[in-house]
């Protein structure tokens, strides 16, 4: 471990973060090119030690699920894109390896990542052809002498050509099924990058196609789930989980710049905030970002990246839904507040354009809202153990409160539901859970009543939305 390095591991909580800031400040979204992150830059914010609450104290780390959360909250504010890129090496690429890693692997790699100079990680899983659905993997794996070979194509992996270690999915014919195997691959090993994509947004990260023909000593193949498919569940839970923390720095500043664009300009004698309707759309921005500091807080409270995430499944689906809608909804109030300026690159008075480009990937990566949605009324109908779906969430721990808090008629989704009900069912339970966690979150931390009351109203009038947009489904149905 270096001399910094071994500073930044016994700085306080505050003075880590503290060090974090200063390092996020040079990365303004307002003033930063969109470009492909740097290595110079990158190693900025390594000296800085975002990598280091990611990996445990032996390896040279901090150790800490709260700190991960919150050095992802610090960069959201200044750059979205870039923490997206800091926790994609924490939560999806480093952390499989901490937590279920071989020893000899942990040794090998591990320290690389404590150190100023770290490299990136990456963690590839989803094909061509592939999608949402992981059953439909075609990279393979077989043993070899001494390890495993590892053949076939990846893409959509955020730092596709640029990461220099990889945690990569395959699968193999075991017994008439298929067994499925992670393995922590180094890029010179045979990992290459065939095709580059241009994303709309999030032009700091680096997408394409991998070409994978690699041979993977023993040691490095990640042991989890029993070779079971299941076993991704927890891995894409820590991406999602992690959306909270981005939410909630990317809204606040979100609404702070908001506020001020609107003060500042002026509509005749008077600022544009005096109009009715700003004065609405800057609430609504307003009511996003407390609701996104509410499952934040739920997130670095009631969750700990660092284990397994499995038991908070319905939960984390709805942090992701939610957040994620949350965040296009105020970049596009945003980008309306500020008109034509909103439109503009670079433009000297805002930043909506961009953060509406960066933010609406959002709701599609890391499993689409409307398939997440699914998932999560399956879960809750599976659980409602011929109860009606109302008298459950009455009942359910994660909605229970606001149910009851609120008396939310939820007897609309009492019916019989096919497929094409379900994203509306988990869109509304999703709400009912952030209400919930509004609710603890101000009782835990004595934020402002109304602030809460708020956003409460907002998160309802969402409820009521898909009330009608069941309406809408069966007419339409009928229809047809």
């Amino acid at each position: 471990m270096t001399d910094l390095a071994a500073a930044l591991v016994h700085l306080s909580t505050d003075e880590f973060i503290a060090g974090v800031e200063a390092a996020a400040s040079r990365f303004d979204a307002a003033t930063y090119p969109q470009r492909e992150l740097p290595a110079d830059d990158w190693a900025v914010l390594t000296e800085a030690g975002v990598l280091l609450p990611a990996l445990s104290a032996e390896y040279g780390g901090r150790d800490s699920h709260a700190e991960m959360c919150r050095v992802v909250e610090v960069l959201a504010e200044q750059n979205l894109a870039v923490a997206v890129y800091t926790g994609i090496v924490t939560g999806l690429a480093l952390r499989p390896v901490v937590l279920w890693g071989e020893e000899a692997a942990k040794r090998e790699v591990l320290p690389l990542f404590a150190g100023p100079l770290a490299p990136t990680a990456g963690f590839a899983s989803t094909e061509p052809g592939c999608g949402s659905a992981m059953s439909g993997l075609t990279t393979t794996f077989e043993e070899v002498e001494g390890g495993y070979r590892i053949r076939g194509r990846k893409h959509w992996q955020a730092l596709s050509a640029t990461a220099s270690w990889w945690v990569v999915v395959a699968k193999r014919e075991s017994g008439g099924s298929h067994e499925y195997g992670w393995f922590v691959v180094e890029r010179g090993e045979g990992f290459e990058t065939s095709q580059r994509y241009e994303a709309l947004g999030l032009k700091v990260i680096d997408y394409g196609v991998n070409e994978v023909d690699a041979f993977v000593p023993a040691h490095r193949r990640i042991t989890v789930g029993a070779g079971k498919l299941s076993s991704m569940v927890d891995v894409y839970l820590s991406g999602r989980a992690m959306i909270g923390a981005l939410a909630c720095g990317f809204l606040r500043r979100i609404a702070r710049e908001a506020r001020a664009y609107a003060d500042a300009r002026r509509i005749g004698r008077a600022p544009l905030s005096a109009i009715g309707f700003v004065r609405y759309r800057l609430a609504a921005i307003d009511s996003a970002y407390t609701v996104c500091a509410a499952l934040n807080h739920y997130v670095r409270t009631q969750l700990d990246l660092k284990s397994d995430l499995t038991p908070a499944f319905p939960a984390i689906l709805a942090v992701k839904t939610v957040a994620t809608e949350l965040m296009v909804s105020s970049a596009n109030h945003y980008q309306q507040l500020a008109g034509g300026e909103g439109y503009r690159h670079g433009s000297p008075s805002n930043i909506a354009a961009q953060a509406f480009l960066d933010s609406r990937v959002f709701t599609v990566f890391d499993g689409t809202n409307d398939l997440l949605s699914e998932q999560l009324a399956r879960h809750c109908l599976d659980g409602s153990q011929n109860r009606s779906l109302s008298t459950f969430l009455a009942a359910w721990a994660p909605t229970a409160p606001a149910v009851s808090a609120h008396g939310l008629d939820l007897r609309f989704l009492d019916r019989e539901l096919g497929q094409e009900h379900l994203v509306l069912v988990g869109r509304a339970i999703a709400y009912v859970f952030a209400v919930a966690r509004v609710l603890r979150w101000a009782a835990e931390t004595g934020a402002d009543a109304d602030r809460a009351r708020t956003a409460v109203e907002f998160l309802k009038a969402d409820i009521d939305r898909v009330r009608v947009e069941f309406g809408l489904l069966e007419r339409l149905g009928g229809e047809a």
